[in-house]
Order: structure tokens, then sequence, then C-alpha cells
């Protein structure tokens, strides 16, 4: 039983990710008084702002722990919204944490890619013969003859001479 107890000691810490906001930080700030000079003063840059509302404010801060295969755990998931109105002062604030948070889900489909669906043993094997040590082996461009030394003026056509060999 003593050695299970030394398992915790393991454990890895958690892990502030974004901007937390203190509790009794947040209750400084006064709707119809407080300012974005003061919130910015208590609570630094806002995470993010609102896409098409400059003044909403949106403060994102998560505790995570990692987990197996590194992937993280998420202990506790706090938002913070300040609204504003058009003269910089606040209007309304609202705290929102993970039990608040919608279910997402998630899309099982694949993009398909042009070309085509070789396997990777074929992407691999797929040129072995097709180029001859000088790069000029059967196949490569500019192999065919043309009586008028390759000269082809501006409208496409041979100037002068016959044409013999393909373009």
């Amino acid at each position: 039983m003593l050695l299970l107890s030394g398992c915790g000691f393991f454990e890895a810490t958690p892990q502030v990710r974004g901007n937390r906001v203190d509790a009794d930080v947040l209750k400084e700030l006064t709707p119809g008084t407080s300012t974005r000079a003061d919130a910015t003063a208590l609570l630094g840059s806002p995470t993010a702002k609102a896409t098409f509302d400059d003044n909403q404010w949106i403060y994102i801060g998560s505790m995570t722990r990692p987990v197996i295969g590194q992937t993280q755990k998420v202990l506790s998931q706090d938002v913070v919204l300040l609204t504003f109105n058009d003269q910089g002062v606040l209007r309304d604030v609202k705290q929102l944490n993970k039990n608040d948070a919608l279910p997402v889900t998630m899309v099982a489909r694949a993009t398909p890619s042009p070309g085509s669906e070789a396997s990777i043993l074929q992407q691999l094997l797929g040129n072995v013969g097709r180029f001859t040590p000088g790069g000029l082996g059967a196949g490569s461009v500019g192999t065919g003859s043309n009586s008028n030394s390759g000269s082809v003026p501006e409208g496409g056509a041979p100037s002068g001479g016959t044409r013999t060999g393909s373009y």
C-alpha cells in the first residue's frame, strides 16, 4: 500500500493555458464606471476580440494536465466576456466555464486529393526504368528532329523547311 501512495509523485503537474482571470481581480471591474483602460490594466490584453464587434473582449483560460500520448486532459476551462459600449465603458461582465460548453461533432470524412490512388510501393517503384543515365532516354522531351533547327516564330508554325518530328 505504501508503494502505491508514491505514484502520485510521478503525476504531471497541471499547466495553465491562456489568460486565467482571478475572481478577486474581476470584482474590481464595475459595469457603468470601468473603462477599457481599466480592464487592460487589471486583466491584461484580451485573448481575443469578437469577430464583428470590437466592443466585446474575450479572456480564455484553462488548466490542463498531460496524459498518455501527449494529449491534454482539461481540468478546468473559464471564459470571461467583457462587453463595452461605444464610448469604451464596461456594460456587462459574463463568466462561462466548462459546463457551459457546447458539444461539437467531428465529421469523419476525408478530403479527396486529385491524382491516382497509388500505393506507397507503386509510388516508390513507379519511375524505375523511365530514365536513362543522361536523362535523354526514350520518351524524353525534345528527342524528335526538326529540319528548321527548332526555330518557331510567334505564330506557332515553323519558319520554312519541312516538319519531320513532333512538338
